[in-house]
């Protein structure tokens, strides 16, 4: 099993994170990239775009997979 305890942290609870704790912000943040994906699939985000907007850019998906078994419903099989 694969634990993450920062999974579930919205983008303000991570900004705030790092302006109490005095770190820097990524490079690629500052360059509009504030979802970041594969180097073939990942563009900077728009203005007025949703901040993961530039994931997966020109595919139709919306999530890599590995995040939703956690979340999905349980199935009796």
């Amino acid at each position: 099993m694969k634990v993450n305890p920062l999974a579930r942290w919205s983008s303000k609870d991570t900004y705030y994170y790092l302006k109490q704790h005095g770190l820097p912000f990524h490079p690629l943040f500052e360059r509009g990239y504030t979802s970041i994906g594969c180097a073939p699939c990942t563009r900077p985000v728009l203005a007025g775009e949703d901040e993961r907007a530039g994931r997966w850019a020109g595919r139709d998906k919306v999530e890599c997979g590995i995040h939703g078994a956690l979340d999905a419903e349980p199935t009796a099989d």
